[in-house]
């Protein structure tokens, strides 16, 4: 059995699963790969929701998924349910369940599929430090199986599938006590789940790992299938991918991206949503044109390499390739130096410095002089043995997916040797420049590899820089603007989060580095910001509170006054410089 998440980490490989069936709509198996969105509307609003869900229907969602944050919301989805099948929708819907297992069993009355969140079903999450004995751990997981039995045996007599889905952000005390805020974690915490259902006989279950850190969305889901494939040929469940509170516009497309696109490029997944703070039917295409390069079909067959050579990283702990140092146009490149962002000569001469500022290109392709070879071409390897530390990149032609092809190369050549990055080997694809960037650089700088970027895709030298930098921020290799954690808005949210996210990036998007959070509400608001350095949260309608941190420091402030009282907040902790 491999020691991996995959077959190869050279060659494209779907993984095989079982088939679910969430109401008619098959996933996993050999079924394409299903798009799926989340409507925002309140789910007490029968007509708002209907709306909403034909639209994303009209838009080619396959999947949707509506909040029931208690047991009146799940009551609702009866009518929301009847309506849609009276105007034609069959779409499936999906509970999204946090904290009420009595809304699990309402919802599971109406809908095709209830989505269990396992770090708040039945455990609180309090942030609270304690050591639990084997028999106290024990206990704690009689209770779960008490409390969840009712909803699996229901589901089972039903006929309906469910989604364990685990969130970085939203852990169990239990969990995190035990094994800490850690990929490990976060695959056990569904496991525990699993493992009752497997024992009541219910096996209709999709698994998924979401975080706003890629790097660790990526490690809980490689950590997730090498378990499943561990546990036995059984547990070839389905898998859902997603990174969570991605945020809006081109910063949150290249992170879904480079998350979502890792994991696709080593043949996990069978359903994915592209999560934005924006309105849910423009999470739809962006599904679709990741998923394109992966679906039945569209992966062209490779010749079977000649004995694989070891893997260049650890697919569950980051480490950066230690490449030596080495110099290019005046700029050192290497291991512990920043990841270089390079364009061609004309493009760098067409860009003003004063304008890019921080975002300037800062290697020329030309500067670089980078050897470019088919890693498959054993002589040209050879070359590079015992060659002094230089830059290398894979040809241009090289018929090969990128991700691999680049793998291979960093597992070929010797480790003093830096690597440039590129977004495309010159052939055309279905991908548009920020999602390729991602796929193809973004998921490759999570694995430790790459010391220089270049994209190609995007003609405009401002643009193309920007984006490189941009792929850069979405891998968290190397910030240069403020980061932001944006969640995508659903019904259990109180405020307009889109306007909010527009003035707190108006007011603060100077901030070089700076990590805010924007939670629609507490689900996963407070876990998700022990990754940020501030907090934005939904508390009662139309207030907001503030966090430092997971700490809530100030609570239930107007709306209309938050963004204020943020701005002082992050003056108050000295992270505050005026904008220039």
């Amino acid at each position: 059995m491999s020691t991996l998440h995959c077959p190869s980490l050279f060659q494209y490989n779907r993984r095989p699963t079982r088939e679910v069936m969430i109401g008619n709509l098959g996933v996993g198996g050999m079924n394409p790969i299903r798009i799926q969105s989340m409507l925002t509307s309140d789910t007490l609003n029968t007509e708002a929701c209907v709306k909403e869900a034909l639209a994303l229907a009209e838009a080619g969602c396959e999947i949707i998924r509506l909040t029931a944050q208690t047991k009146v919301y799940a009551a609702n989805l009866e009518h929301i349910a009847r309506e849609l099948r009276a105007a034609g929708c069959q779409v499936p819907l999906v509970a999204d369940i946090h904290f009420k297992p009595d809304a699990a069993m309402e919802a599971a009355k109406w809908v095709e599929k209830i989505r269990v969140n396992p770090g708040n079903f039945i455990d609180k999450k309090k942030f609270v430090s304690r050591d639990y004995t084997d028999a106290e751990y024990a206990e704690e997981l009689d209770r779960l199986r008490e409390a969840f039995t009712p909803l699996v045996l229901f589901c089972k007599e039903h006929g309906r599938a469910m989604r364990l889905g685990a969130n970085h952000g939203s852990l169990s005390d239990r969990i995190l006590n035990r094994f800490g805020d850690t990929p490990e974690g976060m695959v056990e915490s569904a496991l525990e789940f699993a493992r009752i259902a497997r024992d009541l006989g219910y096996h209709q279950l999709v698994f998924s790992m979401k975080s706003s850190n890629v790097k660790v969305m990526i490690q809980a889901y490689r950590l997730l299938v090498r378990r499943l494939e561990e546990a036995g040929p059984d547990w070839n469940y389905p898998i859902h991918l997603g990174v969570t509170e991605a945020g809006e516009g081109e910063d949150a497309r290249i992170k879904s991206a480079t998350g979502i696109g890792s994991l696709l490029a080593d043949g996990i997944g069978d359903t994915l949503r592209v999560s934005l703070t924006e309105d849910p039917v423009y999470e739809v295409a962006p599904g679709f044109e990741l998923a394109a390069p992966y679906q039945p079909g569209a992966q062209t067959p490779q010749p079977a390499l000649e004995g694989e050579p070891e893997a260049p990283f650890d697919p569950f702990v980051y480490h950066k390739r230690k490449a030596e140092l080495l110099t290019r146009g005046g700029v050192t490149l290497g291991w512990n130096e920043p990841v270089r962002v390079v364009l061609p000569q004309a493009s760098c001469e067409a860009l003003d410095p004063a304008v890019m500022k921080d975002l300037m290109p800062e290697i020329s392709v030309e500067d670089l002089a980078a050897v470019e070879i088919d890693p498959r071409d054993a002589e040209a390897v050879a070359a590079l043995a015992d060659a002094p530390a230089t830059v290398v990149t894979v040809a241009d032609g090289v018929e090969m997916p990128l991700p691999q092809a680049f793998r291979l190369l960093a597992a070929l050549i010797p480790v003093r040797h830096s690597i440039l990055l590129k977004d495309t080997l010159g052939m055309p694809g279905p991908l548009s420049a920020p999602m390729a960037g991602g796929v193809n650089m973004g998921s490759l700088l999570c694995d430790g590899i790459g010391n220089a970027v270049l994209v190609r895709l995007e003609k405009d030298p401002e643009k193309a820089a920007r984006l490189a930098f941009n792929i850069l921020q979405a891998a968290g290799v190397r910030l240069t603007k403020t980061e932001y954690v944006s969640c995508p808005s659903c019904g259990r949210t109180h405020y307009n989060i889109q306007e909010a996210a527009a003035r707190i990036r108006a007011a603060t998007g100077h901030l070089k580095g700076v990590k805010i959070a924007i939670m629609g509400c507490i689900v996963n608001g407070p876990g998700e910001m022990s990754d940020a350095d501030f907090g934005y949260v939904g508390g009662a309608p139309n207030k907001i509170n503030l966090y430092v941190g997971h700490q809530p420091v100030e609570m239930n402030i107007p709306q209309d006054e938050a963004v204020e009282h943020l701005v002082n907040l992050i003056k108050a902790h000295g992270r505050w410089v005026d904008p220039t």
